[in-house]
């Protein structure tokens, strides 16, 4: 170990390494707060002015961030936030936590990281640490980030050290927040690793090292296609089950009692967030491109996108049974977010379902305790109060998203019918309900 190295891992040891997180997002937010949480001077980047307004509040924007923790480590001076890219500089450690969204279906959108790196080799400090947790695609950080910073005129392993982290983060998890889930590390070189684990050493209690930043970049996409592919499988299983006029749930519940060689998965109406209807889709892309096919990915992602239609479909059925034609139904739906209790509407599956009954021109209202509005697309409704009285309005209502807030009893006591995508009446035998 070289002499700078000793040292810098001597200032993160003693918290007196400066870190600036680029991105102040689900992800960028709770780290920042950790750090200084520990002692480290934090400064965080981002451009987007609603965030940099919450922060100049005091407020929390994160669900996982209480505001009493955001307002304790500005209060302590020990992390503070600005718009203003130059401020790297001063950073001996940098964390790059932007957002990889997909240009379409099959094809990654970098432009981000390509920015957040612009940014950085413009303003990088000598001998500063930069370390990407945003999900992408194995080779990007050797392939892109890299040559990137290089052009600049800089040397990694002498101006700089350079390592992939992916963010674990699950939204809303009380028993696994960020400190608690092993971080992965894997650095272009060996000094870049030992650098990364130092730094992550503080704040989280298992840090697991790896060969480099590729294989890094494989484990986080390993982990999200494992769930998409076993999610489009018991989906699928649940569009046959029904054919089979077989009940999917009670076979989860039995199955799930063998003590080995079975993980219980659940079907629904889709897949939202940031990570399982997107982070799989980079490794289809990268792997297309060295030459190979991955059938798995593309049919999970292709079975779980059609849900959403799937259970429109379903209620079109039932509706027709009683005499009702979707184009002349009254439709609630029950949960918007992606996720059971949060607030979080990236990807979310009960937004297509809505806009396909709004298609077919049926009538449609929505309540979700967590979003009092909706204004997204072709999609301009607000949350509808949960009272006997306005249930009884309605042909149909689908449970969405299982929120626990949401009374179930006096949907099931008020309604005509009920779809229950999420076996939220598990156990209830009610004519009434049919399930997914």
């Amino acid at each position: 170990m070289d002499k700078f190295v000793k040292e810098f891992k001597d200032r993160i040891r003693k918290k007196k390494a400066r870190i600036a997180l680029l991105g102040l997002g689900y992800v960028g937010l709770p780290l920042a707060v950790e750090f200084a949480k520990k002692g480290f001077e934090v400064l965080g980047i981002d451009i987007d002015r609603d965030r940099m307004d919450y922060i100049k509040r005091k407020k929390s924007y994160i669900s996982d961030v209480p505001t009493r923790e955001l307002r304790q480590v500005l209060d302590s001076k020990k992390f503070s936030a600005t718009s203003n890219i130059e401020a790297l500089s001063r950073a001996d450690v940098i964390v790059i936590c932007v957002p990889t969204p997909l240009k379409r279906k099959y094809h990654p959108d970098i432009s981000y990281i390509k920015q957040a790196v612009g940014f950085i080799a413009k303003n990088i400090k000598k001998g500063a640490l930069v370390v990407l947790e945003s999900t992408t695609y194995p080779g990007t950080t050797e392939e892109v980030i890299l040559p990137l910073l290089e052009s600049k005129g800089f040397k990694c392993g002498r101006d700089f050290y350079l390592a992939f982290s992916p963010e674990r983060i699950d939204p809303g998890n009380a028993k696994y927040p960020v400190n608690k889930i092993p971080k992965i590390v894997g650095g272009v070189t060996p000094e870049a690793t030992d650098l990364t684990v130092a730094v992550y050493g503080n704040i989280i209690d298992k840090v697991v090292p790896v060969s480099s930043a590729r294989v890094a970049e494989m484990v986080k996409l390993l982990e999200n296609t494992f769930r998409l592919i076993n999610i489009g499988l018991i989906d699928e299983l649940a569009m046959m089950a029904h054919k089979m006029k077989i009940d999917i749930w009670e076979v989860i519940d039995a199955a799930k009692t063998k003590p080995f060689g079975f993980m219980p998965f659940y079907p629904g109406p889709g897949v939202g967030g940031h990570c399982i209807p997107k982070d799989p889709l980079y490794l289809y892309w990268k792997a297309k491109l060295q030459g190979f096919k991955p059938r798995f990915i593309k049919l999970a992602s292709d079975i779980i996108t059609y849900m959403p239609e799937y259970v429109v479909g379903r209620v079109s059925q039932v509706l027709k049974e009683k005499g009702i034609k979707l184009n002349n139904a009254s439709i609630l739906v029950i949960g918007v977010t992606y996720k059971k209790d949060i607030k979080d509407l990236r990807k979310s599956p009960p937004l297509d379902i809505i806009e396909s009954l709004q298609k077919n021109n049926a009538r449609v209202s929505y309540h979700d305790p967590l979003i009092p509005y909706l204004k997204l697309g072709n999609i301009d409704l607000k949350s509808l109060a949960l009272t006997a009285k306005n249930i009884k309005k309605f042909n149909c209502v689908i449970i969405a998203t299982e929120h626990s807030a949401v009374d179930y009893g006096v949907i099931l006591k008020n309604s005509r019918f009920i779809f229950d995508a999420r076996n939220v009446y598990c156990g209830v035998d009610d004519k009434k309900i049919i399930k997914l």
